[in-house]
């Protein structure tokens, strides 16, 4: 009920802004009002196992078209607030919000400049360079490709995860390493379009850890589909186990997402028997929370996804109050950290005051 009201009461705001700016008679009021239901309608089908009964094609247009929507409407209510506050002390007239087409014709005009702005900034993709020493533990230079939060789905489709391949084997990489996250939530799109078949293109070992969308397809389909899915892509699944580079010489510890709450502790995963005092460690684990346990357990180097850093702004203000750290290098004792606002999206595919991006890591 409370999740309802948090959605309700916002919309309900908005419906009625609309209803008092756009200069329609009453008949196109009450129109524009129900393209605003209809809309939320369509967000709410896209985000349920109903849109999973629809043609694969119409799965898709109702996904784009739903989260689009929401990122309308938040930022309509974010600019109904402002005009509101503006219009209590006298600074906006009251004539400019009722029945005014140019205000009309300004919002519209600015909202469409923001989205297109953002969808064209989420299709660019930042090289972010790090580079990190490995106080001899390691006996060569070594470069790994850290990516998460592909949300591979209805909107993330194969195109578009063939670029995104294509960057990865530009670099050349000594092995990938994807923090969680890789499908979005139903497993259906990704069969249908032989995602799997994609994800094999990527020349270098691929290393990954479950992130919480993870868990959400398990219930969607089951536990063992993921992990097939994870099997077919030539993809290595480190959920709670450890997989080892370079002769040993680099290992590479994935823990289960926070979602499971008996996963096992990384002080724990750090005592597996292929791992050393000589061993340079690096842990994969989605969330990043509770970055002291990396740092108490002795890691060399966190990898971590799930943030977004909030996807646009300004739920990056919410996200940076949330986290330690939510985007960005961190250090924390001897031991380093990226988190990564990620590569692909969740929902609406728009990045407004944040990135999206691919780490390559060099270690020396």
């Amino acid at each position: 009920m409370l999740r309802f009201l948090i959605i309700l009461l916002p919309m309900a705001y908005v419906a009625w802004h609309l209803w008092l700016v756009v200069p329609l008679p009453a008949w196109g009021k009450w129109g524009v009002v129900a393209l605003e239901a209809i809309g939320i309608g369509i967000f709410i089908l896209g985000m349920t196992r109903y849109n999973d009964r629809l043609p694969l094609w119409l799965a898709s247009a109702v996904y784009d078209v739903g989260s689009t929507v929401v990122i309308v409407l938040a930022y309509l209510f974010m600019l109904c607030l402002a005009a509101d506050v503006l219009r209590l002390v006298h600074v906006v007239p009251t004539a400019w919000v009722k029945d005014s087409m140019a205000a009309t014709l300004a919002v519209a005009a600015l909202l469409t400049a923001t989205l297109t702005a953002g969808n064209v900034h989420y299709r660019h993709k930042q090289r972010v360079e790090l580079s990190l020493d490995s106080h001899g533990k390691v006996n060569r230079p070594l470069k790994a490709v850290c990516i998460s939060d592909l949300h591979l789905g209805y909107h993330n489709r194969r195109a578009e995860l063939a670029r995104w391949v294509d960057i990865i084997n530009a670099e050349r990489p000594d092995a990938v390493l994807v923090a969680g996250d890789v499908i979005d939530r139903s497993l259906r799109p990704l069969l249908a379009k032989g995602m799997a078949d994609e994800l094999q293109r990527i020349e270098a070992p691929v290393f990954a850890c479950p992130g919480n969308h993870e868990h959400y397809a398990s219930y969607y389909h089951s536990a063992a589909a993921v992990e097939r899915f994870y099997a077919d892509a030539g993809i290595t699944l480190l959920r709670d186990s450890v997989a080892t580079l370079a002769g040993g010489t680099v290992g590479i510890i994935g823990r289960d997402d926070r979602s499971n709450p008996r996963r096992r502790p990384a002080k724990e995963l750090m005592s597996h028997g292929t791992l050393g005092d000589s061993t340079y460690t690096i842990l994969l684990d989605h969330q990043p929370y509770n970055l002291e346990e990396a740092e108490q357990a002795g890691v060399d180097f966190q990898f971590s996804g799930h943030t977004h850093r909030g996807q646009f702004w300004p739920v990056s203000w919410i996200t940076d109050a949330i986290y330690e750290c939510s985007w960005g290098s961190h250090r924390r004792g001897a031991t380093n950290y990226y988190v990564t606002s990620g590569l692909g999206i969740w929902g609406p595919k728009y990045r407004i005051g944040t990135q999206s991006e691919y780490i390559v890591v060099n270690i020396r």
